[in-house]
């Protein structure tokens, strides 16, 4: 096992023990305002994994950055890492050609394209920082982008709210 999947493993069990309060109390509050009523607490969506392998990938029906604490589970689970690409379709064009490349590490929670803008990012720029990552990646990285993330998000939802 290596120094990347002891880390992924004993943060992610952590983050869940951390945040299971959390991850029930959004539970709870998509359940009672879910429409229609039982439509479901989690988002299914298929994402390629380590080496093009698809899985399915569970958020909470939120639009808010809570959405994404059952991908803790993903991490666990061997499936996701803490930080890596972002997961994309199977089907999506980068994951093919050149792009391909981002298959030989897990999809992360977050990475490079968390911290740098997201959605504000060009598409070319994002599979630049995915590809960097893939090439460059080492865990003190993996450190610095997850002391980056929360203030990143934060950023976001307060820009939002503006």
């Amino acid at each position: 096992m290596t120094a990347k999947r002891t880390f992924d493993i004993v943060g992610g069990l952590a983050l869940l023990v951390l945040l299971s309060p959390l991850l029930a109390a959004v539970a709870v509050s998509v359940a009672l305002a879910a429409t229609p009523p039982g439509h479901g607490l989690l988002r299914r969506r298929t994402v390629a994994g380590l080496d093009g392998r698809p899985f399915t990938m569970l958020t909470f029906r939120t639009r808010s950055p809570l959405a994404a604490l059952p991908l803790l589970l993903h991490v666990v689970g061997g499936r996701m890492s803490l930080v890596g690409p972002c997961p994309l379709a199977p089907s999506h064009r980068e994951c093919a050609g050149e792009g391909r490349r981002r298959l030989s590490v897990r999809p992360g929670l977050t990475g490079p394209w968390q911290i740098s803008g997201r959605s504000d990012l060009p598409w070319e720029e994002r599979e630049l920082l995915d590809l960097h990552y893939v090439d460059h990646h080492w865990l003190g990285m993996d450190l610095r982008i997850l002391a980056r993330t929360l203030p990143a998000v934060r950023r976001r939802r307060a820009a939002r709210f503006a």
